[in-house]
């Protein structure tokens, strides 16, 4: 699909069976609220052009088995750009998709607001933005697409404000479009690319995988549930260590299943989160999304093995946030030894980042699993684990502190970290039996876990 397809031609790419649902009429005065010259004919030239009586279309379809509200925007009339009627329209279509409890798909390609219409148009971008929080507090997804170009209002509400952000791969997209933007700009960061670098959006779709992958995100996002996910099965070594600095050195050996395997072993099919809608992404460090779970929806936010970056701690607490509001159970995956602690980690606000998943998770109303593959390394490590239901295999630990940092505080010689990790008491089986983890969780084939 080009980026620059029509309204009806990108709906028809991704859709199937469109209704287009009734349109609130709306008269107004020549030229438009303005008086604005030339209005009325640039709109009727606009009509001939595109043979669409606005810069959006909204209906009802069904995209690979599931029904959503479509809200597709038209380029070639005005640039897409928003007026009283288009915001006319669009409210009618978050209306109806509360009403009968439809997920939201915006289309979205604008310039952003009608300038013939002034102010009145601008304010459409507040009437936009009460529709979508009202979407949001009825528990229902919105996954917008963005074509090419996405700017100005359009993006910052409709596109950006949406859940879930897909980008085709050569889209402009940028609050500040081509001709208001400085002059000496580098064209690089108004692109999708740089949006998804910037964690503004998730992932850059070909058009060619739009269908499915917007079908995917759908299915996976309006099935609710109310039962805790099960915690994965270990992957790694069976049997307990003897000692704690036997624990330390399993969860850090290279060797050890890390998160990736984990969620491959535990999820049929999964789709990633990225981003932290604040400037950052933490790839390396912090993996999130939706996966299946025998035939049932499960969120997940894990840790890979490395130091969490501020940026990874604020995207896990967007995927509990998101989840929670859906109604969908969360797994956490702990494997850190701790939150990044350099200058720059400071100045990216780590403490404050930390402190927003402790507080995602604690306000969390559905269901939160942890499991503790590798190391839990103090409050980075606990920040992502689930009070009252958190795991742990037989190849973790988790402690308040490094051993080697205890035993440096504590003033003590390097060979004292063995005794000191023991004291700690940071052996699967001692967690269990200080009563801070309900168990340890055994291979496949080994049952359940006790509920």
């Amino acid at each position: 699909m080009a980026d620059r397809l029509s309204a009806r031609a990108a709906i028809a790419v991704v859709t199937d069976d469109f209704t287009e649902l009734p349109y609130p009429e709306r008269t107004s005065a020549p030229d438009g609220p303005l008086g604005w010259p030339g209005y009325d004919a640039a709109r009727a030239r606009a009509a001939e052009r595109t043979g669409e009586r606005e810069s959006v279309i909204c209906g009802t379809a069904v995209v690979e088995g599931t029904r959503a509200v479509v809200v597709a925007f038209e380029f070639g009339f005005l640039g897409g750009s928003l007026g009283e009627r288009t915001g006319d329209r669009l409210e009618a279509a978050y209306v109806h998709a509360r009403a009968h409890r439809l997920p939201v798909v915006p289309l979205v390609a604008t310039g952003g607001s009608r300038m013939q219409e002034g102010m009145l148009a601008l304010t459409q971008l507040q009437r936009v933005a009460r529709e979508s929080a009202l979407t949001r507090q009825a528990g229902l997804p919105q996954i917008a697409v963005v074509r090419d170009p996405t700017t100005g209002g359009g993006w910052a509400t409709l596109g950006a404000g949406a859940d879930v952000v897909l980008a085709l791969p050569d889209a402009q997209v940028g609050f500040a479009g081509s001709r208001v933007r400085p002059a000496d700009a580098d064209p690089a960061a108004y692109t999708a690319r740089a949006q998804v670098a910037a964690g503004a959006a998730d992932a850059l779709v070909r058009p060619e995988d739009l269908r499915e992958t917007l079908g995917r995100w759908l299915r996976l996002l309006t099935r609710p549930a109310t039962a805790p996910a099960p915690p994965p099965h270990a992957l790694g070594a069976a049997g307990p260590p003897a000692a704690g600095w036997d624990a330390v050195r399993r969860a850090r050996a290279p060797e050890r299943p890390r998160a990736a395997a984990y969620l491959d072993a535990y999820f049929t099919d999964r789709v990633t989160l990225s981003g932290d809608r604040c400037g950052g992404t933490d790839p390396d460090g912090m993996l999130c999304g939706f996966g299946e779970h025998e035939g049932r929806t499960v969120a997940y936010a894990a840790q890979t093995g490395t130091a969490t970056r501020p940026a990874g701690y604020r995207t896990a607490a967007r995927l509990v946030r998101l989840a929670d509001r859906l109604g969908i159970p969360v797994l956490t995956l702990v494997d850190t030894p701790g939150a990044a602690n350099d200058a720059e980690a400071e100045r990216q606000g780590v403490g404050a980042a930390i402190a927003d998943l402790f507080g995602a998770v604690a306000a969390a109303r559905t269901p939160v699993t942890t499991l503790v593959v590798g190391e839990g390394g103090s409050g980075g490590a606990l920040a992502l684990a689930a009070p009252g239901n958190t795991w742990v295999t037989p190849d973790s630990y988790f402690s308040v502190i490094a051993p080697e940092l205890a035993a440096a505080i504590l003033k003590r010689p390097p060979d004292a970290v063995r005794t000191t990790a023991d004291q700690l008491r940071v052996r699967p089986q001692d967690l269990v039996a200080l009563g801070v983890v309900r168990g340890v969780v055994g291979p496949a084939g080994a049952g359940a876990p006790p509920g």
